[in-house]
């Protein structure tokens, strides 16, 4: 498991407990003491509090997204699990400009694969996909959503390529 994906996990499992306690306790304290159970060598402190300060500080927006973009499924009859995860995805896909949006998407429904219930990885994968849907249709878009440049290539233009040469065997 990548550093980036167990602080996402410490960050869920803090929304989680923080969520349980109907946001009635400290988060980025849930958070710190979720955090100092990790080895030393855990880099990804400062990701895992920034995912969860910027969930509690988006988090009327987000939960906003969520009852727009799941709208047979109200907030509270969404599992926990599932709603925390959704709102780690939707606070990176909308306000975490230095994540690329695919690669929010797939880790929100790896996390949830991982700690949700059968069908939560199709449901996160369902709302996240209509909230990044959206985001295209408005126009808006991540720099970090955009192709590298390779060379003087412009963005988004691809070379032609030339194909390879097979190595079949040539009749002498």
């Amino acid at each position: 498991m990548s550093n980036r994906h167990l602080a996402r996990a410490i960050a869920m499992q803090s929304l989680y407990e923080w969520d349980f306690y109907s946001g009635t306790r400290d988060l980025v304290e849930m958070a710190k003491r979720n955090l100092a159970e990790q080895p030393e060598s855990f880099d990804e402190t400062d990701f895992c509090l920034s995912i969860v300060n910027g969930v509690a500080d988006h988090r009327e927006e987000i939960d906003k997204a969520i009852t727009t973009f799941a709208p047979d499924w109200p907030l509270a009859k969404i599992t926990t699990v599932d709603r925390n995860i959704l709102r780690i995805g939707i606070y990176e896909l909308l306000f975490n400009f230095d994540i690329p949006s695919k690669v929010a998407i797939n880790e929100a429904i790896e996390l949830a694969k991982t700690f949700g219930g059968e069908s939560s990885g199709k449901f996160v994968n369902g709302v996240l996909g209509a909230v990044y849907r959206d985001q295209l249709a408005k126009g808006v878009a991540k720099d970090s959503d955009k192709p590298k440049d390779k060379g003087d290539e412009p963005a988004g233009e691809k070379k032609e390529r030339k194909p390879k040469k097979s190595k079949e065997p040539t009749e002498e």
